[in-house]
Order: C-alpha cells, then structure tokens, then sequence
C-alpha cells in the first residue's frame, strides 16, 4: 500500500531544503560580490575574465557541498 502522507511529507521537506539551500547560496554570492574589490559580474561578461570565472565556481561548488552537509545532518 503507497503511504501518500509520507511521499507529500518527504516532497514538502524537499522543496523547504531546495529554497533554504538555494537562498544560502545567493546570500553567499551576494556576501562574495560584495567582499570583492572589482565587479565579478563586470570581470567575467565584459573583460571575459575566464580565471574569475572558474574561482568563483570553485567558491559556489564548496559552498553548495558545505549546505548540503548541513542540511543532511
């Protein structure tokens, strides 16, 4: 028998920890454009700045994995 209460519980959980996951992770880029002497928006889209661009995925690929640590206990 399909326990439609525990399948909508475990979806709704999904969804809340997406949005808090995600949320963390703009902050955290907001916190990291904020932080940074240049515009990391200017360096990558009008100088082509491709160094900036793989730092700051370096930066989002961590952070990603330090909120998903978090979030799964």
């Amino acid at each position: 028998m399909i326990d439609w209460g525990r399948i909508a519980h475990a979806a709704i959980e999904c969804v809340a920890f997406s949005g808090i996951g995600l949320a963390t992770l703009l902050l955290a880029y907001l916190a990291i454009e904020k932080v940074t002497p240049f515009s990391i928006t200017k360096e990558i889209e009008e100088d082509q700045n491709t160094a900036v661009g793989i730092v700051l995925g370096a930066i989002i690929i961590a952070i990603g994995l330090i909120i998903s640590a978090a979030i799964s206990g």
